[in-house]
């Protein structure tokens, strides 16, 4: 009854109205806090949101792209889903455009229209090209030096001014083969540097291909063929050899061009001319000895590893020679007649791609000069001194070269 009573006066003390106002006052108090703890737990997050796609473009897009790669490749792996995929390649606009799109970027993530899809979808399309064009261009740089670095297969090992360089470029038009450019020179005068040495000089080949190198002096040196032999004994050689006169007055053209002064070929050829007596230690008719090199040769290796290809059919048939050298070297014959274009100012074939219509590529200018006028009396005493050389060579190789041919034509212009 005292509680009552209590009430009742504190009630007519104080007037309804302000009580009123009073319990309102607290009701719009809570309301607002409410509404400000709403609208920061929508906002903060979105912004956060909105921040972080400024990354997206760097480093999710890539991982999802692998992603979806590695599905592609592998059916029974589960795609990501659609919301990942567009999320992956949303393109975020510049600072100052988005804070005035923000409000309408906010919604259509929302809601997203069709107009916003379209575009998702084209740049989907366009990420995908990219990627397609990267990775075509990654092989094609990458072919060159992918693989691994082996010791030759296959050797040119002669002869000088035989044809060789012209024959191993023609050879590297073939896929399957890689050339070392360069003449290594490792078996006559850097085998002191050992065979790893040697085999860091090899292009990167890949299973299937062979690798190749050429030295023309390897066929005039003593100890080439027992350290060729103790490296590979399974190894494959190749040998272009042309009429020893002709190449010995090519050799001498060479020499000339770099030493203006040395004596005419005339004078080097004989010990006296008076008796005919040749020099054959001069180093450019010494070389066209070859069946007293290939004897050196024939101790280490069978004739089945070994293949001669004609210089002067090189020069008149490229297509025919090289279709012989493909077969000796287990190759399919894709270097064909149309790869080859003449050039009758050089008077060599130059190569060229069948496809391609641009110049052909011919060799420097340290090949096809022109050589001097040499004495006929001297060519003709130069045939005599080989002729016998020439026989044994052909019985050692089987092949008859025709180089006699050669010169009872020179005898019957000198005649004319």
């Amino acid at each position: 009854m005292a509680f009552w009573s209590s009430t009742s006066v504190f009630t007519s003390k104080v007037p309804r109205k302000i009580l009123f106002m009073f319990t309102l006052s607290l009701s719009v108090t809570y309301l607002f806090y409410s509404l400000m703890s709403c609208y920061n737990s929508l906002q903060f997050p979105l912004q956060e949101n909105y921040v972080y796609q400024g990354r997206l473009v760097t480093e999710e897009t890539t991982f999802v792209t692998l992603r979806e790669k590695l599905y592609s490749a592998s059916p029974g792996l589960t795609e990501f889903t659609e919301a990942e995929r567009t999320t992956a390649v949303s393109t975020v606009k510049d600072h100052a455009e988005a804070e005035q799109r923000t409000v309408e970027w906010i919604r259509t993530q929302a809601s997203p229209t069709k107009s916003a899809a379209a575009y998702h979808t084209t740049a989907l399309e366009r990420e995908h090209q990219e990627i397609s064009t990267t990775d075509s261009e990654l092989r094609a740089n990458c072919t060159m030096d992918y693989g691994e670095k082996k010791l030759p297969q296959a050797i040119i090992i002669g002869v000088k001014k035989g044809g060789t360089r012209a024959l191993l470029e023609a050879l590297r038009v073939h896929p399957d083969v890689r050339a070392v450019g360069n003449e290594p020179h490792f078996f006559d005068r850097n085998y002191e540097k050992g065979l790893d040495w040697y085999r860091d000089l090899m292009p990167s080949t890949l299973e299937g291909q062979i690798t190749m190198e050429k030295t023309p002096s390897y066929f005039v040196t003593n100890h080439a063929p027992k350290r060729i032999h103790s490296m590979a004994r399974d190894i494959k050689l190749i040998i272009v050899v042309r009429n020893p006169v002709t190449r010995a007055i090519s050799d001498y053209t060479q020499t000339l061009s770099k030493k203006p002064e040395i004596p005419t070929f005339e004078v080097l050829a004989f010990k006296n001319r008076t008796l005919g007596l040749i020099d054959a230690s001069w180093s450019a008719l010494r070389i066209g000895i070859y069946a007293l090199h290939l004897e050196s040769w024939m101790q280490y290796f069978p004739l089945s590893q070994m293949h001669f290809v004609s210089g002067e059919r090189l020069i008149v048939d490229p297509a025919g020679e090289m279709a012989k050298v493909q077969d000796f070297l287990g190759l399919k014959r894709i270097v064909t007649d149309k790869h080859f274009y003449f050039n009758k100012t050089k008077g060599f074939p130059c190569l060229k791609k069948p496809e391609d219509s641009s110049t052909p590529r011919c060799l420097g200018k340290s090949k096809g000069r022109t050589h001097p006028k040499i004495d006929p009396d001297v060519i003709r005493r130069l045939h005599k001194f080989y002729k016998p050389f020439n026989m044994m060579f052909y019985q050692m190789t089987g092949q008859n070269f025709e180089w006699e041919l050669e010169e009872d034509s020179e005898s019957r212009s000198s005649q004319d």
